[in-house]
């Protein structure tokens, strides 16, 4: 098999030594060639012909931003995942940077003890982008579903629990989720009646700053989860990268309560630990809805969802980024309704209007 061809893009001589060491590491990579600015990185890719691209958001010349747009033009399917900091700054240009077209962000390590570890957190996390983005030979990784991969199936009695009127919809995603959260929330009726919950793999400073961008998309108020916070109809909250979320019942109102407990499949937030908490409050009264991303997190939080009567919809592998979380839920014969990313507003709007179970015809 040939081994993925990467060239690095960052104006920092260390942060290029660091990237490159870690890459060289995992015997299927190659570091075809490192770029200090995006000029000289466009020039290169003709040159080295690389997999994948790495590109750092802040550069003197031409930036992250520029560049990738300018990469674009020539090249639209060349896997780009882009570097920033834990910043407000580097938040706000990765998401412009995503809406551009890059393929995925990593924020650059921080408050790290030394080299060494610095080298090993690039490697895990950024080995573990890598392959999925560059499908070698047409074959994905273990992140995603293999097309025989058996889930084993939720058993129910006799049948399956009545389906009740939904009080509240709950959302996961990773991978490609604030693009595809700002196509869905930019077609949403006004008067949309209840409350959303969202869990979005991201780090801390990334979920506050989509929280903002996705306010501009559409008539849903979108707010960064705080603890004590109040859920409320027609507000969605994105659980705050590095924490995890649950919703809980106080007296005769629902609030968030935010946690630091141990990550659950690798993540924190966690979409497994929002939908637990949701089914306890909620019951089966929950439309629980999986976006594209990397993993299974949320396969058992939508077995217990579906487990009480509440709905599943996922979105459909053609328009995921990623078809990881979604893909596991959907062979799992968890979901209710597998649709494209187009037709997801549609669909949790018709699903919440109606107190009556619409089951798919698939």
């Amino acid at each position: 098999m040939p081994k993925i061809r990467v060239l690095v893009v960052d104006d920092a001589v260390v942060m290029r030594k660091l990237i490159s060491e870690a890459l060289t590491r995992d015997p299927g990579i190659e570091v075809v060639g490192v770029a200090a600015n995006g000029r000289i990185a466009l020039q290169k890719i003709p040159m080295v012909n690389p997999d994948l691209i790495t590109l750092d958001v802040e550069m003197p010349e031409m930036d992250g931003l520029e560049t990738l747009r300018e990469l674009r033009k020539t090249y639209p399917k060349l896997p780009v995942i882009m570097f920033s900091t834990l910043t407000s700054r580097g938040a706000a240009t990765t998401l412009d940077a995503l809406a551009a077209g890059a393929t995925d962000y990593l924020a650059k390590p921080s408050n790290v003890g030394n080299v060494a570890e610095c080298i090993d957190r690039l490697q895990h996390d950024l080995m573990t982008k890598i392959k999925i983005h560059c499908r070698l030979n047409g074959e994905d990784t273990s992140l995603r579903p293999a097309k025989n991969t058996v889930i084993a199936p939720l058993v129910f009695s006799n049948h399956r629990p009545n389906t009740a009127a939904a009080e509240v919809v709950c959302i996961g995603t990773s991978t490609g989720g604030p693009n595809a959260l700002a196509e869905v929330f930019k077609t949403f009726p006004a008067n949309f009646h209840l409350p959303i919950l969202i869990v979005q793999h991201m780090p801390p400073v990334f979920t506050a700053m989509l929280a903002e961008r996705l306010n501009t998309h559409g008539s849903v108020k979108f707010h960064e989860g705080a603890e004590g916070q109040l859920v409320e109809p027609g507000h969605a909250y994105i659980a705050p990268g590095g924490r995890h979320m649950t919703v809980q019942r106080v007296g005769l109102t629902n609030v968030l309560h935010l946690n630091d407990e141990p990550p659950e499949n690798s993540c924190r937030p966690a979409v497994d630990v929002l939908f637990r908490s949701a089914v306890s409050v909620y019951g089966g009264k929950i439309l629980g809805v999986i976006m594209t991303g990397m993993g299974k997190d949320g396969l058992r939080g939508c077995e217990l969802i579906r487990e009480r009567g509440g709905q599943i919809v996922v979105q459909d592998e053609a328009s995921s980024v990623v078809w990881g979380m979604p893909g596991y839920v959907a062979q799992a014969g968890f979901a209710d309704k597998i649709v494209p990313l187009n037709q997801i507003a549609g669909e949790i709007t018709r699903r919440t209007q109606s107190s009556r179970p619409m089951m798919a015809h698939q």
